[in-house]
């Protein structure tokens, strides 16, 4: 198994058999406005270009997983990319009408904790809270997946969550031997972080059976922790061994 990071949470995974797409933001630089105008600088989103080898890599993708709605997880280039090549999209089962809408072709909608065929093996939708306290409500619904493909690593995709009892269950319980968690502690103008703030990443981290798969870094205006940042405080804690904190284009081979 192959782990392509593209930019953000944008991954790919890559199997002898398939090429699995997760949250395609694919757009060029600066297409979605500010996600915060007085905590952090204005800028425009996303800060960085995708790498150049991501041409290459999303030609050969077969099927897409989409966690939520934002803007920085489907943006309007990854819409019209999945609608060009008719790629097959699996998304909660809350999140269909919307995508349908859009024009995206779903043949899979899961609900929390009810695996489904997928792949010949299994995957799972992982309830995921977007934020601590009142915000997660605004933040609305998000999906996490825990995927099992024959003769693979099994991969557990958090997405855009704080650390709950849900991410604990999968950690512990279902064992991925393969775990991604969003570190760019972002921030709106309102409100507390809407990911992990850095004790419960180096909780995740300790916590994680197997490898961990650190992204949503570097990319967008309200997420102020950079890689070095999360590289310190995993070393500070011996948990540095763990954990990849890939750059943009980087593929990882699991």
């Amino acid at each position: 198994m192959k782990l392509h990071h593209l930019r953000n949470a944008t991954l790919v995974i890559e199997t002898e058999t398939d090429v699995i797409l997760v949250d395609p933001m694919l757009g060029k630089r600066k297409t979605i406005p500010p996600f915060t105008i007085f905590r952090y600088k204005p800028h425009r989103n996303p800060l960085v270009a995708l790498p150049k080898n991501s041409r290459d890599i999303l030609s050969r993708v077969t099927i897409c997983l989409i966690t939520h709605l934002h803007p920085d997880h489907i943006d309007k280039a990854g819409e019209i990319f999945l609608r060009r090549k008719s790629i097959p999209v699996i998304c909660s089962a809350k999140d269909e009408n919307a995508l349908t809408k859009r024009g995206l072709t779903i043949t899979q909608r899961l609900n929390y904790w009810e695996p489904q065929e997928f792949l010949g093996g299994k995957i799972t939708g992982i309830p995921a809270i977007h934020g601590y306290g009142f915000i997660a409500k605004l933040m609305g619904n998000v999906m996490g997946f825990y995927i099992e493909l024959p003769n693979q690593k099994s991969i557990y995709i958090s997405s855009d969550t704080i650390f709950t009892e849900h991410v604990q269950k999968v950690l512990i319980e279902f064992k991925p031997d393969i775990a991604t968690v969003a570190c760019g502690t972002a921030r709106l103008d309102i409100g507390q972080p809407l990911l992990m703030r850095m004790n419960d990443i180096l909780k995740f981290a300790a916590l994680a059976p197997g490898k961990v798969f650190a992204n949503h870094l570097e990319a967008l205006n309200h997420c102020p922790t950079t890689r070095a940042q999360l590289k310190s405080a995993l070393a500070e804690h011996h948990l540095l061994d763990k954990v990849a904190i890939p750059n943009d284009g980087t593929s990882l081979e699991y």
